[in-house]
């Protein structure tokens, strides 16, 4: 059985070519291509995907093979993804820190 994603720490640009049925060619070409796509490079060079660099190449691969993206398109996309879990992550503490206040304020009464 084929080891899912989360199985290793790092797999290599083979693994990740078969996991998504592309060719080496193309993850490195989208590797130059999409800033978000960066392995870990070991000692001799060879590229090491981890678990969060699959997720990226995975949605890549979505937008440009499935939905039809230019690559243009597909940064664009992917900007505007970051741009929103940045916002998503500032709204959730904000509102994590106003209940903490919120508990605070009813536990001191």
């Amino acid at each position: 059985m084929a080891d899912s994603p989360l199985e290793k720490r790092y797999y290599t640009i083979g693994e990740v070519a078969d996991m998504f049925g592309v060719s080496k060619s193309l993850v490195r070409f989208w590797e130059n291509e999409f800033d978000a796509l960066r392995p870990h490079k070991n000692s001799k060079g060879d590229r090491r995907f981890t678990a969060q660099n699959i997720e990226v190449f995975r949605q890549i691969h979505v937008l440009v093979k499935e939905r039809g993206f230019t690559l243009d398109g597909a940064k664009q996309e992917l900007k505007k993804h970051q741009i929103y879990q940045r916002e998503k992550e500032a709204v959730l503490q904000k509102l994590m820190a106003l209940r903490q206040a919120l508990l605070n304020i009813r536990d001191s009464q």
